[in-house]
């Protein structure tokens, strides 16, 4: 016999040998065995049950998600039943694949009796021959409806012929069953073959376009039927679905997740990230152009990274494959999609996963490091690399060293000895001023159009006016400014990617203006913006178009604390304003009403309760 274990096995030509030797090595044969032994040495060496438990493990191992019919072909014509089913108990596998090799060894030929099929007869033409008797309208079923790249309806066809859908439906139902009662037969034992190779050459899953360019013939036009062969081929390649462009045996939702599963630890080389979806049976050569094409997964600087939908998972991925902080431009550019700089600045502040390093650069929070926090905090920071008290520090050191480390002009350290906050305790040394917090009237949970988000950080709600847009100051509540850390004389310049927005309290807390954020957001008059100031000066802020007035009132209710998804009741609704508001789970109605009356909050309670406004 001169066929190796690789000739009737088609998955072994596709799969890497790195996956193939641990399972199939044995020291009684040598190294590839299963490519450079004759099978019925293989056999004599180590016995047929050995080397059929080896194809099992291998199938079970490698290609567990194509039937048991496309591992070992002849499987097909031993046991058409049984090769349908996918590898799953081992002891049946390898049952079923030593009674293949055992009628492969006692046949005298070498192989299963079949009708040789004549070398000089081309594919296609045993292909037309399987149309030869058909009649004019069966023909125009199969070139116009089964084989068509774009298919005719069953009402065009039968308005055509003058007859029923349901006839059509039949035509076209007897003619599949023609065709597929036709490849049984001995003269068509070539072009089964050619299924057979055909699956072992696609793999798990290929490019559409692989199956015309497969073999030069399957471009031939098909004399019968006036279609290219291969879309003739395609539709006898059972177990396959051709979708987004793809041919994926099984299911393809099932391969795309169990591919991104491959990755939901993070960055994979790309190299090892073709290796990896080898195992899942899609060819090397195809790999990469599958992973780019699976939803979620990103191809990104040589690197296979999940790639889920928000900023924030998207930045942590651009982070983890650079492996170095970076600056928001530079994480902006490498998401490469309509993410505003504004948006992914407040994401990198306000995400616990992110760490800012120095004045303008973040990386992830689980590389440790220090983290920046603002110029206030600049001589503390100095005072602990110094290993001094925070409270005095020599004034001289933290001018050179604190813009060194923290990208910072030298000046803005040099300056802090006559800095607000800064006071001078001896010569040569500065003191941090800690004032105690400033008391309002009411405090940030009692304050008017002011929520806590889900991690604690309480946001004002501004509703967009002309002055706005125009660039006017607007006041904050007194009990948010001082939430904020500001007090009466006090003031802070938040910064933002498109320049600083002072907040000062003289008479009242006052903003400067946001025109160019508002720009950005291409914001108009009734729309809203939520703003609030992180631990390191960066005013932060979350658009949010004006709702539409055929919401119900609940949902415009909840527009305003600035949530917008749909809830299954009043009493989630009311769940939800109660939390953002600061109060207890489990606040009655009447309680929430009473706060939103207290704070002011009355376009809120006006869609709650019109009689409680």
């Amino acid at each position: 016999m001169n066929l190796s274990l690789c000739d009737i096995v088609p998955p072994l030509r596709w799969t890497p040998p790195g996956q193939v030797e641990p399972i199939a090595n044995d020291p009684r044969l040598p190294d590839a065995w299963w490519q450079a032994l004759p099978l019925d040495r293989a056999c004599a060496l180590i016995g047929t049950p050995q080397v059929a438990a080896r194809l099992a493990d291998l199938a079970i191992a490698n290609w567990g998600h194509i039937p048991l019919g496309d591992v070992l072909p002849l499987l097909r014509f031993v046991d058409p039943a049984e090769s349908l089913r996918t590898p799953g108990d081992r002891e049946t596998v390898q049952r079923l694949f030593s009674e293949v090799l055992d009628r492969l060894m006692a046949s005298e030929t070498g192989r299963l009796p079949e009708t040789p099929a004549r070398p000089d007869r081309p594919l296609p033409e045993l292909i037309d021959e399987l149309f030869a008797d058909l009649d004019e309208r069966q023909l125009a079923i199969a070139r116009d409806r089964v084989y068509a790249e774009h298919r005719v309806t069953l009402d065009e066809l039968a308005q055509r012929f003058s007859v029923t859908r349901e006839r059509i439906r039949q035509i076209e139902r007897d003619l599949r069953d023609h065709v597929d009662e036709a490849l049984t037969r001995p003269e068509a034992a070539p072009l089964v073959a050619h299924l057979n190779w055909l699956r072992g050459r696609l793999g798990a899953a290929v490019p559409a376009d692989d199956l015309a360019a497969a073999v030069p013939w399957h471009r031939t036009e098909l004399r019968t039927l006036g279609v290219p062969a291969w879309r003739f081929v395609r539709t006898l390649l059972a177990g396959y679905e051709q979708v987004d462009g793809w041919l994926v045996a099984g299911g393809a939702d099932e391969l795309r997740e169990k591919t991104r599963q491959l990755f939901t630890d993070g960055p994979v080389k790309l190299d090892d990230a073709v290796a990896l979806v080898a195992r899942l049976g899609i060819r090397e050569d195809v790999a990469e152009r599958w992973l780019a094409s699976v939803p979620n997964l990103r191809i990104l600087d040589g690197h296979v990274v999940p790639w889920p939908r928000s900023a924030g998972d998207k930045a942590e991925a651009v982070l983890a494959v650079a492996g170095e902080p970076l600056t928001p431009e530079e994480i902006q550019r490498r998401i490469g999609e309509d993410y505003s700089l504004v948006g992914i600045r407040n994401q990198l502040a306000s995400d616990e996963r992110f760490l800012r390093v120095d004045r303008d650069r973040y990386g992830l929070r689980r590389w440790g490091g220090e983290e920046y926090a603002g110029v206030p905090e600049m001589p503390e920071m100095g005072a602990r690399e110094a290993d001094r008290p925070a409270a005095e520090q020599p004034a001289a050191p933290a001018g050179p060293e604190v813009p060194g480390r923290y990208g910072m002009a030298g000046a803005a350290g040099r300056g802090y000895p006559g800095a607000p906050g800064y006071e001078t305790a001896q010569p040569g040394w500065i003191r941090v001023d800690q004032p105690d917090p400033y008391q309002t009237r009411k405090d940030v949970a009692l304050s008017v159009r002011c929520f806590r988000s889900r991690d604690g950080r309480w946001w004002h709600r501004i509703d967009v006016t002309a002055d706005h847009l125009r660039g006017a100051s607007f006041p904050l509540p007194p009990g948010f400014a001082a939430h904020l850390g500001l007090a009466p004389g006090g003031g802070v310049t938040t910064s933002t990617p498109s320049g600083d927005v002072p907040i000062t309290w003289t008479d009242r807390p006052t903003v400067g203006s946001i025109r160019t954020i508002l720009q950005e957001y291409n914001a108009m008059e009734g729309d809203h913006v939520f703003l609030t100031v992180s631990d390191a000066g960066e005013l932060l802020t979350r658009f949010l178009p004006a709702a539409s007035p055929q919401l119900p009132p609940l949902a415009r209710a909840l527009h305003l604390i600035g949530y917008t998804a749909p809830v299954a009741s009043e009493a989630e609704g009311l769940r939800l304003i109660g939390a953002r508001l600061g109060l207890p789970e489990g606040t009655m109605k009447e309680e929430i009403l009473a706060v939103l009356r207290e704070r002011g909050d009355t376009d809120i309670l006006s869609f709650l309760d019109p009689t409680a406004a």
